[in-house]
């Protein structure tokens, strides 16, 4: 999805010739954390709260405020994963939407990012949950397909990330059955390291760790 679709045009902005009395009544009125500036409609940057609440005069203008403008947008036609990068980056809860031209289309709001991340990563889909830990020199999507296409599953999302205190990489798959006691084993007889594992029935994980503690003691 790109972030033109995303775009909510019920959106505050600010001019550099409005007061700091008004950005701060805004603040309040659309409970956002940050404002967009914009110049004859283009965008120029956004003002923080904090920046706003911390002006010592707010019957002055805007204007006086453009060393804490921040220079943060996302073009149109983009990914929405760049708007959710702008969130994270700046803990803002807008993001403003730029055209070709450099006018500010519109903002994407967090809500709205945060419903289409979770439709993203398939958190509405029925499905189990497995969790590894390898080196990144193990990573092998091939080899992670066959395991799961043997066990007559698919993969329905597969999300890596690399732990920056071990060098880790962590890789979550979804898969589209909860039932998924055999599909572990099935990584564990390959060696893989299943660090969680999220499935249908309790029973089932208590099972396999029973399992796994019985082959932890025939090792010693």
């Amino acid at each position: 999805m790109l972030t033109i679709d995303l775009i909510n045009n019920n959106s505050p902005r600010l001019q550099l010739q409005d007061s700091i009395a008004k950005a701060i009544q805004l603040l309040s009125d659309y409970r956002v954390t940050h404002l967009p500036v914009v110049s004859d409609d283009i965008f120029i940057g956004l003002l923080s709260e904090e920046d706003l609440l911390d002006a010592e005069d707010t019957r002055m203008l805007i204007d006086i405020l453009q060393k804490h403008f921040i220079k943060a947008s996302v073009k149109d036609n983009v990914h929405f994963l760049n708007a959710v990068n702008i969130c994270n980056q700046y803990d803002s809860n807008i993001v403003p939407v730029i055209n070709e031209a450099g006018e500010l289309a519109g903002i994407i709001r967090t809500a709205d990012l945060l419903k289409t991340l979770g439709n993203f990563a398939g958190a509405n889909e029925i499905g189990g949950i497995i969790v590894l830990e390898m080196e990144r020199n193990q990573f092998s999507l091939s080899e992670i397909s066959r395991i799961i296409e043997s066990n007559e599953c698919t993969i329905l999302h597969l999300n890596t990330h690399t732990d920056s205190s071990n060098g880790m990489l962590t890789v979550t798959l979804h898969i589209n059955k909860r039932e998924i006691a055999s599909v572990v084993a099935t990584f564990e007889r390959y060696e893989y390291d299943v660090i969680y594992y999220f499935g249908n029935e309790n029973f089932e994980n208590e099972i396999h760790s029973n399992y796994r503690h019985l082959m932890n003691y025939l090792d010693i």
